[in-house]
């Protein structure tokens, strides 16, 4: 399969040229724009063209092979013979090793098609995209739907699937794979044939979806996956991290419906609740840069501190009750942020853990975040007590200190026993493994593959334009194609679009922030809830967060593009943060609590697709090193709490009754910003 000639390509580099000459031209004023769309459009279709060609033949030859297998699998079933059979075997895993080159030549010929397509529209401010796919897509005779929708690939694929099945010794069973679709079927090459079919579609699915939630970042272009992987992954280990995630967002939660009591036993209003919330916030923003970088060198000692940290911080949060001391209730509280370790947790899952169940284990990080929301208010509902041991109190305000600090000393032991240092290695060492255990045939095919899409050295306008598509060239520096070395040149990566998705990830986190964070000083105040009460409310929504991601990806997305759903899910945040807002007298619980309810969950399903969006959009080079996009994601959230808490308190100076209005109106001014700016790069959002 001559997938290594550059000519069976999209000229990448050529069409890019073509752009710029056409904005030069336009600007002089020797062409004008209908001529430069019809002359683009033809240039886009013969490249479509070639492209489809070629992957028509060679699927014809693919075709052909499995005919000729086949017809010696018919033959073997008369007279048996298991060397035979194990070499039948192995040719069919070749046909599916060359349908795996096939996909790769396609995914990359779609992403240079994606990336042209982008580059046309904002050079020129026009939507081309939406005529060109349109028109094109739409068309009977579409060869466009060859290059994104693989059109008759799904059933090469099925052939080598079944015929490998049928091969496999079943201990007399004549159940095949259309008679058992969910029967396990241990086969890597069959595996990596339907993975990357789900990459090439795009096609959504629950754990994708959650996956993308987390944004654990991982290269556009997918590269082969060595040994290494199975030798760093420990399953305790990523167990671990799960459960450091689970309790660190318990530890978060745990203490929302009794801060503003808390306060007030400590002398301090209410309103001082937002500074207790948020101080962990705020530590949070320092600890996610250090955990970071310490988890280029070790996993296990930035955990083992964490823990550390945190159970020190919550001994000092229990213990500012009976010191009375509000200073040492929120230096636990900054404590507790400083052993914020989930920059290692989504780290541990992107390097150590093998990329055929990375999907599973980002899912589950996301799983524990979510279960550690809902349950962190509930436990703080189950603590409704009041005794002392000695001169220490334990009661509804100091016992959720004293729970989370025997929780993360258990954690720490465990920690100790069961988690497995993974080998880290340098960039260098593990270039080099990688060149001797992988065969030559797959190194050249990558070479191959990725060169035709590469920039020249000399071709320095892409990077000028911040599209951040292909990073790197053949002649281009090592740094230049490395990872951000500090927030500001991370932050230099970041195309207008990727901005405008962060400010969106800002806004959400700000608007559930006040929603969770003043729920007890508002309800207690309108409606006279206990502390159960308002825990249970916080546990409700939070339990909220799993059903609608299971909606969103499963159902929603497949019907949907992801920037439809996320302008709606922004308009509907804004809607429930207008109905949020107390100006009609009396100020009912329905109101607050369906209101509430249209704003969280509007915000969970946006937080999911904005998410998804940025982890395809965001620059290769960010999915690497100290300075990620899951950190700068991390830290726009984080930034948003801070802000959010401290607007709480700010406003409590105002008075409780004007709370509720001088927090949401912040909210609603960031989500119309948010939403006005989407309208904006709503073209540049795939």
């Amino acid at each position: 399969m001559d997938l290594l000639s550059c000519r069976y390509y999209i000229n990448y580099k050529l069409m890019k040229k073509k752009v710029r000459q056409y904005a030069q031209q336009i600007e002089v004023g020797t062409q004008d724009r209908p001529h430069v769309l019809k002359d683009f459009s033809r240039m886009l279709d013969n490249q479509i063209e070639k492209i489809v060609l070629f992957l028509l033949e060679q699927q014809g030859l693919l075709a052909s092979r499995i005919a000729k297998l086949n017809e010696q699998q018919e033959a073997l079933q008369q007279q048996p013979n298991i060397s035979e059979i194990s070499q039948l075997r192995e040719a069919y895993r070749q046909v599916g090793r060359d349908l795996l080159k096939l996909l790769l030549f396609i995914e990359i010929n779609a992403i240079g098609l994606r990336k042209i397509l982008k580059k046309f529209d904002k050079r020129f401010g026009y939507r081309f995209t939406d005529y060109y796919v349109k028109t094109r897509a739409n068309h009977p005779y579409s060869q466009l739907q060859q290059v994104f929708k693989h059109v008759g690939l799904g059933a090469v694929v099925g052939a080598i699937s079944r015929n490998l099945h049928e091969l496999q010794e079943h201990q007399g069973s004549y159940l095949s794979i259309y008679d058992q679709p969910a029967l396990s079927f241990q086969e890597p090459v069959v595996d990596s044939m339907k993975a990357a079919v789900d990459r090439l579609t795009h096609s959504t699915n629950f754990l994708n979806f959650l996956a993308q939630h987390a944004l654990i970042m991982q290269e556009e272009l997918p590269t082969s996956e060595g040994p290494v992987d199975d030798q760093r992954y420990h399953f305790m280990s990523l167990l671990l991290n799960l459960a450091n995630t689970f309790l660190y967002m318990v530890n978060t939660y745990i203490i929302v419906p009794t801060a503003d009591d808390y306060s007030m036993s400590l002398g301090a209003a209410a309103t001082v609740c937002g500074i207790v919330i948020g101080s962990m916030a705020v530590a949070q923003v320092f600890s996610s840069v250090y955990f970071s970088a310490w988890s280029n060198k070790s996993y296990f000692k930035p955990l083992v501190f964490s823990s550390i940290v945190l159970f020190i911080g919550n001994v000092m949060y229990a213990l500012a009750y009976d010191f009375n001391s509000i200073a040492i209730l929120l230096i636990g509280r900054l404590f507790c942020g400083l052993g914020s370790a989930r920059a290692v947790n989504r780290r541990y899952i992107s390097d150590c853990v093998p990329l055929k169940i990375r999907m599973q284990a980002s899912a589950g990080f996301v799983s524990a975040s979510a279960l550690g929301m809902a349950c962190g208010p509930a436990l703080a509902g189950l603590l409704q007590t009041n005794f002392k041991i000695y001169k220490l109190t334990f009661n509804q305000e100091t016992l959720p200190g004293w729970v989370m600090s025997l929780a993360w000393l258990l954690y720490l032991v465990w920690l100790w026993i069961s988690f497995r240092e993974p080998c880290l290695e340098t960039e260098e060492s593990s270039a080099a493994q990688e060149s001797t255990t992988e065969p030559v045939e797959n190194d050249a095919l990558e070479k191959g593959l990725k060169k035709p899409l590469l920039l020249n050295s000399e071709d320095k306008q892409e990077t000028e334009d911040g599209d951040g598509e292909f990073d790197g060239s053949d002649g281009a520096p090592e740094e230049s194609r490395g990872p951000a070395t500090s927030i500001g040149s991370a932050y230099k990566l970041l195309t207008p679009s990727v901005k405008v998705q962060l400010l969106i990830y800002f806004m959400l986190k700000y608007a559930m922030e006040v929603l969770l964070s003043e729920s007890s000083v508002v309800t207690t105040y309108y409606f006279g809830w206990s502390t159960s009460s308002v825990a249970i409310f916080l546990a409700c929504l939070g339990l909220t967060v799993l059903p609608v991601n299971i909606a969103v990806g499963s159902y929603i997305s497949n019907m949907f593009e992801d920037r439809q759903i996320l302008l709606a899910s922004e308009i509907m945040v804004c809607i429930g943060i207008l109905l949020s807002f107390h100006i009609i007298s009396p100020y009912t619980v329905p109101q607050y609590v369906c209101s509430g309810l249209i704003m969280f969950v509007s915000a969970e399903v946006l937080e999911g697709v904005n998410l998804s969006l940025l982890s395809r959009v965001m620059s290769s080079r960010l999915s690497r090193g100290t300075y990620n996009g899951g950190l700068l994601s991390t830290e726009a959230g984080t930034l948003a709490r801070v802000v959010a808490d401290g607007t709480i308190t700010l406003a409590g100076y105002l008075g409780e009754s004007k709370l509720l209005n001088v927090t949401l109106l912040p909210s609603l001014v960031i989500c119309v910003a948010s939403i006005v700016a989407t309208c904006f790069t709503y073209n540049s959002l795939y």
